[in-house]
């Protein structure tokens, strides 16, 4: 699995999606305290779904911004679009993280997998988490059946889609009001 493939199902993949529709706030601040944040990517980097649980009991969708929240196809910053508000999150560890994994990839039956593991800081928030901050440390795992070439070796190129894939990101941390 080349180096763009890793980074598309890394990156890409990492919370992907636009919620459509706008944050509606209860206007109860949570308490700050721990938090896990669950991800569920989606295989074309839209509509991936996110679940917070803990102190913050929220889920939605996601959109890649920039620092300053700004929707951007090469930002390194996630914009969280639960229901009761937004939070603003910087993915530049991880995805740095998930560039730099070298995969397993068994030659005789081309599956292929990796993990790891990076610190994702909570920069900002809007609706019940205006000035929420944190930093949560996640783990992305991916799998995938990789197809053959036409010499029969596993296709590793980053214009390779895979027979089948699984992908998921979690971890725990904590947030601050």
């Amino acid at each position: 699995m080349g180096r763009a493939l890793r980074a598309a199902v890394a990156g890409g993949l990492l919370f992907g999606g636009l919620m459509l529709g706008s944050a509606t706030a209860s206007g109860q601040t949570p308490s700050s305290g721990p938090i896990q944040i669950w991800v569920t990517p989606s295989s074309s980097g839209n509509g991936g779904k996110v679940l917070i649980t803990g102190s913050i009991g929220d889920f939605g969708t996601s959109v890649t911004t920039n620092a300053s929240g700004k929707v951007s196809s090469s930002g390194s910053y996630k914009k969280l679009l639960l229901h009761k508000g937004n939070l603003l999150i910087n993915v530049a560890q991880f995805n740095s993280a998930g560039d730099s994994t070298q995969p397993s990839i068994d030659s005789t039956n081309c599956s292929a997998s990796f993990s790891f593991t990076a610190p994702v800081q909570i920069v900002s928030g809007t609706g019940d988490y205006s000035g929420a901050t944190g930093s949560v440390n996640l783990t992305g795992s991916f799998a995938a059946i990789l197809p053959k070439t036409k010499g029969g070796s596993c296709n590793e190129s980053s214009s390779a889609h895979p027979l089948s894939q699984y992908s998921s990101i979690a971890g725990s941390g904590s947030v601050s009001f």
